[in-house]
């Protein structure tokens, strides 16, 4: 996800040095990593394969369950220490003007995860597996929620929603403080379209009264709840 399909880093992109500043060594130790990956998943399928009697007991979802939310978790932790910390070999965002934010975003995630596991192993009621459903949702529910508010990498239209109390005049010096030039508003003059040349700014909008800030116009359609006066 994070090396290939998001592309935020490589395991091995903070070492600068000869010859990992090659992409094709980088992209060789991605693939090496991935294998053993691979090799990881297949002694966890055998060991369930082991255990495939057990499934029939009862409760038996929720101790998989719990145990899967507790090697997310433990694994986000150690990746973090070792990967981001002690070794330097990469960060989650190299290219963010905060880089540490996204490594704290991603070990506080692990811990969040590890204690759902741990709740749901000791703590819940038997057959009670309802309620780590809800938490589960209330997790990537915030999530996305973040996400969804984080402008698009290398997308320079940039959708955004202001608050009510903000002006025109607001809105344009606003546009200004990014460099942004004006696409699209529609008439009640809370949601606009700007062109932002440099897509990392378009966070300081957040400064400015912004209520949300996404790329190019996807996302328009769930504003259509709005009303105007």
């Amino acid at each position: 996800m994070l090396h290939q399909i998001l592309q935020w880093h490589h395991l091995l992109s903070a070492l600068e040095s000869d010859p990992f500043r090659d992409l094709r060594t980088q992209i060789l130790a991605d693939g090496i990593f991935h294998a053993l990956m691979y090799a990881v998943m297949a002694i966890g399928l055998w060991k369930l394969w082991q255990t495939r009697k057990e499934f029939s007991e009862p409760r038996a979802d929720r101790f998989l369950f719990a145990n899967v939310l507790i090697g997310f978790g433990v694994w986000h932790m150690l990746d973090g220490v070792a990967s981001h910390w002690l070794t330097g070999i990469h960060r989650i965002r190299p290219d963010s003007d905060n880089p540490l934010f996204w490594d704290l975003l991603f070990f506080i995630g692990g811990i969040v995860c590890t204690i759902i596991g741990i709740m749901l192993r000791k703590r819940l009621k038997p057959g009670n597996l309802q309620a780590a459903k809800i938490m589960l949702l209330a997790f990537i529910v915030i999530t996305s929620g973040f996400f969804a508010a984080v402008p698009w990498r290398n997308s320079q239209a940039v959708t955004v929603v202001f608050r009510e109390n903000v002006s025109a005049p607001e809105v344009f010096a606003a546009a200004g403080a990014v460099d942004g030039r004006l696409m699209w508003s529609n008439k009640a003059g809370d949601i606009w379209v700007f062109y932002v040349p440099d897509n990392k700014s378009a966070w300081r909008l957040y400064r400015h009264g912004a209520q949300f800030v996404g790329g190019s116009f996807f996302g328009l359609g769930c504003f259509t709840s709005k009303r105007e006066a």
